[in-house]
């Protein structure tokens, strides 16, 4: 074949490869306010910056390779925010995305090279699962489970997971593998779909119930986030990488600091009430304290009693683990503790340092909780706080009770911690202890009951802890920021790599 013929026929076929399902499907999706697979690397990556691996491959089955271009998974690497990422889109109109012998070589292929080149893998899932009726009989089951390490993560890089439409099969795998997963409502993410569901047990699903933005973002805290549209998903995974490195040997970026005034964080003295049982946004104080818009929370809708946030203060990246007075007092559960655990090792696994917010009254204890294994997280949690790496600064806000003084940093559980003035510190709340240890009732006799309060209260005060030097500080609220600031950047200097190889290997990527 001379030159020109070939580069005639290269043209061709690349030309049908990126017309993907055609015209018609493309087009309704259109209708539908949905983006393809390709716009949507397109919105993600930096302009110009996709080089795509794998345009002309097909699938292996004779009869499929006319209607399978790129074998329904377009895969590549960009830039965003000028740092290399890979990126795997799956393309709903071949096929249904479906995953297959081909397709499966480029996911394995990015993930290697992501993986070896230390840099952020980014999924963009939506997919019926897998293919039919490749899938099916001994031939089928040949074709899985070829690479023992296909699903084996050791967080070696950052990956992130955008749920842009119905999401089965490998689409739903890869999610509960990523650092941050995002989902557009509407779309649904699941073991398989709801009709295969209702079939296997024979009732009618509905797809929300199954596998909706609402059960995955509250209930079972798979999902970070939840979006009204594709743009705004892939919006999110670009915050969430900028406060990463693209490697777990590099420190995370630093992003220019805003210029802060001489009063920023004063104004946080305000936030907290005098009323030691009075509730207040937690959210509030972490903004005051980090840097203007850099906070970026992650799992809101979930294990509700802990706030989990990445922030930056001074421009360098911070995770914040607060307790959160607004749901149940701010007593800790098992899904929060599943929360704060997930997010440790997110942190450490990539040399975020951890700031803990600290207003705990304790877990809440109940049979709901024993019936979830909250014994069993609350030791998980303080497994993990005792593998963590990377620098724990903790600040004792208001009060810091039982157990969870511990879980949150107490004693010798971080680098440095500092109390506020207003720190209420002791076994239980000195009221409901007098019950417990007395049997007494403020109605019994009142003046017992205040004098019994005062008893248990002792030693309780900051002043206490400080003249122990179990703190390392009593600060001013209002000198809050400054002083976190000043920690860290003391605790920060240390060589990078060093990250907690016992959590990078101790815990799925899953909270579950």
């Amino acid at each position: 074949m001379s030159h020109a013929k070939a580069l005639e026929e290269l043209e061709r076929r690349r030309e049908k490869a990126l017309r993907m399902g055609g015209p018609e499907k493309l087009a309704k999706r259109r209708g539908q306010g949905v983006l393809n697979a390709r716009e949507r690397i397109d919105h993600l990556a930096d302009p110009g910056s996709f080089t795509e691996s794998g345009l002309l491959a097909r699938s292996d089955r004779p009869e499929a390779r006319e209607k399978t271009p790129a074998d329904g998974k377009v895969t590549g690497f960009c830039r965003i925010d000028g740092r290399p990422v890979a990126v795997a889109s799956n393309d709903f109109t071949v096929l249904g995305a479906s995953s297959a012998v081909v397709n499966q070589k480029k996911f394995r292929h990015i993930k290697e090279v992501a993986t070896g080149r230390g840099m952020p893998l980014v999924f963009i899932g939506e997919s019926t699962g897998a293919r039919m009726p490749d899938r099916m009989g001994a031939s089928g089951r040949a074709i899985i489970g070829q690479d023992p390490r296909e699903y084996r993560r050791l967080r070696e890089t950052p990956w992130a997971a955008a749920q842009l439409g119905d999401c089965y099969g490998s689409s739903t795998w890869y999610a509960c593998m990523s650092d941050f997963v995002v989902m557009r409502k509407g779309a649904t993410m699941a073991v398989a779909s709801s009709r295969v569901t209702s079939l296997a047990i024979n009732q009618p699903i509905d797809k929300e119930e199954l596998g909706g933005w609402k059960l995955l973002t509250g209930t079972s805290g798979l999902v970070d986030l939840a979006t009204d549209t594709d743009e705004e998903a892939l919006d999110a995974v670009k915050t969430f990488l900028s406060y990463l490195p693209g490697h777990r040997n590099e420190p995370p970026p630093a992003h220019p600091a805003p210029e802060a005034p001489k009063t920023a964080g004063r104004g946080v003295l305000d936030l907290v009430p005098e009323e030691r049982a009075r509730a207040y946004d937690m959210r509030k104080v972490i903004a005051a304290l980090a840097d203007t818009g850099s906070v970026f929370e992650l799992k809101a809708r979930y294990g509700k009693a802990i706030v989990t946030s990445l922030a930056r203060l001074d421009g360098h990246s911070v995770g914040v683990i607060a307790n959160n007075p607004m749901f149940k007092g701010g007593a800790i559960d098992a899904d929060a503790c599943n929360k704060a655990t997930a997010f440790m090792v997110l942190c450490d696994s990539f040399n975020v340092p951890l700031v803990m917010l600290v207003d705990v009254p304790g877990f809440l204890v109940g049979i709901d909780g024993e019936r979830k294994g909250a014994p069993g997280r609350i030791i998980n949690w303080m497994n993990a706080l005792s593998l963590v790496t990377v620098p724990r600064i903790t600040v004792i806000v208001r009060k810091s009770y039982g157990q969870a003084y511990l879980n949150m940093g107490g004693g010798r559980n971080s680098d440095v911690t500092a109390v506020w003035p207003t720190a209420d510190l002791g076994f239980m709340d000195p009221e409901l202890g007098v019950n417990v240890v007395f049997g007494l009732d403020r109605d019994d006799d009142p003046e017992e009951f205040d004098r019994r309060v005062a008893e248990l209260a002792r030693d309780s005060e900051p002043w206490d802890l400080a003249e122990l030097y179990e703190t390392q500080d009593v600060i001013d609220p209002r000198e809050t920021r400054d002083w976190l600031g000043a920690m860290l950047d003391i605790h920060r200097r240390r060589l990078t790599g060093g990250v907690g190889e016992h959590l990078l290997r101790a815990w799925p990527t899953s909270l579950v």
